[in-house]
């Protein structure tokens, strides 16, 4: 007997896939169970899905920079139209005031352009949409403040129109319309590029999490020449760094920082040492990496933290690269680690960056 079920309806979607991945979006948009109509901008596609579980599941949902339902859509030439802004402005509070948004973040639908006129109308737009809705979501004026699973009005403007949605941060992989911006290191002397890359890390985990208060411990693998080093110290954390190579002598008298001059494999912590969280940026063969940190992991506390970069460079093809990453979930699941998400964060290059909770249950609670 046939099913009598309707299909589920199809909806348009807005994602986000980076450059560095830009030659799978067709294999990306297909695992996503859904398809190609346009792209706008720089790094979107407007798409059709269905299942919209299906689609956060898949092997292409770590891809996506940032994604959000395209709940209304307003295809045009911005610079050409008349009183736009009120117009737009008006709009949006029609279809969403009643559905009372946490926030509302409007942004550029291409941010690499050199010109600010799309910036300027995007925070005029955001302006006057935020005097038509009630005062108490003015005050929203710090991404962070967002809670991360509560539904706030995102929108993206650019040449080809207006696209907007409701969706929480969570869901659409970043507080800020469009995903992350430059996030500020806290170290502004900086040792290398790699303390942004931290940053925006710890800055992305606010979606899911609470921060590790002041004085955490980390463990750092790989840590040389220092940048995540400097950047974790900066946030008033302890940190254990280990690397065959030397740190940058600006941090070597740093009163928080323990420095062992020596490869990972190496390290045999006490079964008494606890650290709170443990931060790996090792190059070399992807899979050993895991490994390390899958073996010491046994020495965070509960709770514990793992932020893991893992480097697909040599991994050429789309599946691959999603086998080598179910590959790594299976070893940390092993060693008892839960994992919360994977996400290829604005300083990553050929990589992913991966975010799990120790719980020593050796097999997955996600």
């Amino acid at each position: 007997m046939e099913s009598t079920l309707p299909d589920p309806p199809v909806r348009p979607w807005l994602i986000r896939i980076s450059e560095t991945f830009d030659e799978f979006s067709q294999e990306i948009v297909h695992a996503l169970g859904g398809v190609i109509t346009k792209k706008l901008g720089h790094e979107y596609y407007l798409i059709q899905v269905s299942d919209l579980g299906a689609m956060r599941r898949s092997a292409g949902a770590k891809y996506l920079r940032w994604n959000l339902p395209v709940d209304h859509a307003w295809p045009c030439n911005p610079e050409k139209m008349v009183g736009f802004v009120e117009k737009a402005a008006q709009a949006m509070a029609r279809k969403f005031k009643s559905q009372g948004p946490q926030a509302i973040f409007i942004g550029q639908l291409d941010p690499s352009v050199t010109h600010r006129y799309y910036k300027t109308l995007a925070s005029n737009l955001r302006g006057r949409t935020l005097q038509l809705f009630p005062s108490e979501i003015a005050g929203f004026s710090e991404v962070e403040a967002q809670a991360g699973s509560v539904p706030t009005l995102f929108g993206l403007i650019g040449k080809e129109g207006l696209f907007c949605g409701l969706q929480s941060p969570r869901d659409s992989n970043g507080f800020y319309p469009g995903g992350t911006k430059y996030i500020a290191q806290n170290q502004p002397d900086t040792v290398s590029r790699a303390g942004a890359k931290i940053a925006e890390a710890l800055h992305h985990l606010l979606l899911h999490r609470k921060p590790l208060k002041k004085g955490s411990h980390w463990l750092e693998l790989g840590a040389s020449p220092g940048g995540m080093t400097s950047e974790l110290l900066a946030r008033d954390y302890k940190v254990t760094a280990l690397d065959r190579a030397p740190l940058d002598p600006r941090l070597a008298q740093h009163p928080n920082l323990t420095f062992a001059l020596l490869g990972v494999g190496a390290f045999k912590p006490s079964a008494v040492m606890r650290y709170d969280a443990i931060l790996s940026d090792m190059n070399g063969e992807p899979l050993e990496a895991v490994r390390q940190v899958a073996r010491l992991s046994a020495n965070l506390k509960p709770g514990g933290l793992v932020i893991f970069t893992l480097k697909t460079a040599g991994f050429s093809a789309f599946d691959e690269i999603n086998h080598l990453h179910e590959t790594a979930l299976a070893l940390f699941i092993e060693a008892g680690l839960r994992w919360i998400t994977t996400t290829h964060l604005t300083y990553n290059r050929a990589e992913f960056t991966l975010f799990l909770e120790f719980d020593g249950s050796g097999k997955s609670t996600a």
